[in-house]
């Protein structure tokens, strides 16, 4: 049996915490799956900057301790070398890694995952898949050719509140859909500090309200038949930076069935830093028969202590939790997408799964499309007075 080899491309907040006094997802997620005592090998994180490889690494001593598992990590660039192409060498090294986990700004996924494809290795990447279609449609072309396993990253969809809200529709427990109602929203550090880099290079549509387009198209099995944005700039222009503040996306929808709904998403990066959560998140749908609602932000939990702000943390997405050894592990539908994309490889490597039956009820890159094509056209409405654009896959 061979072991598993792991890269991630990507140093930042959602693979290692960088920014953060947390550890993001990734990195927990790893640990977790080598406590689950799996044929983990060699992990290599591989960034552009060896300052932020030094950070990296203080994360990984201090999880490990936290945690009690031992991972056999290695990290580049070295020390001050600043060097955007390292991946490219990491991953063309023997013995090649096993499969990839890619965490890039959202206007490098294009240029990064051909690279990961064409030396054949299965990947994982943050949303979206692409900023648009024609790029979609070349990565897919590419692992459809060598049959290998790609997907992104939405790990809404092992949330259970949406793993609810799917079996309310498909029960038909609240009728025809007529419409959905989301709003999400987070706080103005990540445009102003933690993403400022690349914030102009993407919109709070396509890094944050997309998970909800998935999200619908995950529960309901529907088709985007065309959509029409709105947007605001008015704060993050004042702050040197022009990208939107809010927007707001109308997208009407096709069900298999031929009846139509519609969904409405409002989305904003300039929360108060004050508010109780990072993110603020809400869905509803409504039907013939009834309604489906989720505050997926009040998770029930409320922390309020001296000198801070109150909290509302969210216990479900990535979190740790103190065991009886005085170590912690690390819990959450966060985790749990990480794990299922090793799983899925290391079935595979095993002959225990095909590359066919891995693809099923998975966010692969074929699906992943549709939200794309959703985004795609949303900012082209933007562009152009906020007129309807027919979605074309």
């Amino acid at each position: 049996m061979s072991n598993l080899n792991i890269v991630v491309i990507g140093t930042g907040m959602f693979a290692t915490g960088r920014g953060t006094t947390g550890f993001g997802t990734v990195l927990p997620a790893i640990s977790e799956w080598k406590r689950l005592e799996k044929n983990i090998g060699k992990v290599v994180f591989v960034g552009t900057n060896g300052k932020h490889s030094a950070q990296a690494k203080e994360k990984f001593d201090t999880l490990s301790k936290d945690t009690g598992v031992s991972l056999d990590i290695d990290i580049y660039p070295k020390d001050d070398e600043q060097d955007s192409k390292a991946y490219i060498k990491i991953i063309s090294e023997i013995p090649r890694p096993a499969c990839a986990i890619v965490v890039v700004p959202d206007h490098l996924h294009f240029e990064v995952l051909r690279e990961c494809l064409y030396k054949d290795l299965p990947v994982l990447v943050v949303k979206p898949l692409t900023p648009t279609i024609e790029e979609g449609k070349k990565l897919i072309k590419i692992a459809k050719k060598r049959n290998l396993h790609a997907v992104v990253e939405f790990h809404k969809r092992w949330d259970k509140a949406n793993l609810m809200l799917r079996d309310t529709i498909q029960k038909d427990r609240i009728g025809d859909l007529l419409y959905c109602w989301v709003e999400y929203s987070q706080r103005k550090s990540i445009p102003t500090e933690i993403f400022k880099a690349w914030t102009e290079k993407t919109s709070i549509l396509q890094y944050l309200g997309i998970h909800y387009i998935d999200i619908i198209r995950f529960a309901t099995g529907a088709t985007p038949k065309r959509v029409m944005a709105l947007g605001q700039k008015k704060w993050l222009p004042s702050q040197g930076l022009d990208a939107y503040d809010s927007i707001q996306c109308f997208i009407e929808w096709t069900l298999p069935n031929g009846n139509t709904f519609t969904q409405t998403i409002l989305t904003n990066w300039i929360d108060p830093e004050s508010t109780s959560s990072m993110s603020d998140q809400k869905i509803k749908i409504v039907g013939t028969k009834g309604r489906f609602e989720s505050d997926q932000k009040d998770r029930g939990v409320t922390i309020n202590v001296d000198g801070c702000n109150i909290e509302q943390p969210n216990p479900y997405f990535c979190t740790d939790f103190g065991d009886g050894a005085g170590k912690v592990k690390w819990r959450g539908y966060g985790i749990d997408s990480i794990i299922s994309f090793l799983s899925d490889v290391d079935k595979i490597n095993l002959g225990i799964s095909s590359y066919e039956s891995s693809q099923e009820d998975r966010p692969t890159f074929l699906e992943s499309l549709i939200s794309t094509s959703v985004v795609e056209a949303a900012h082209e409405s933007l562009a152009q007075n906020n007129i309807w654009k027919e979605i074309k896959i």
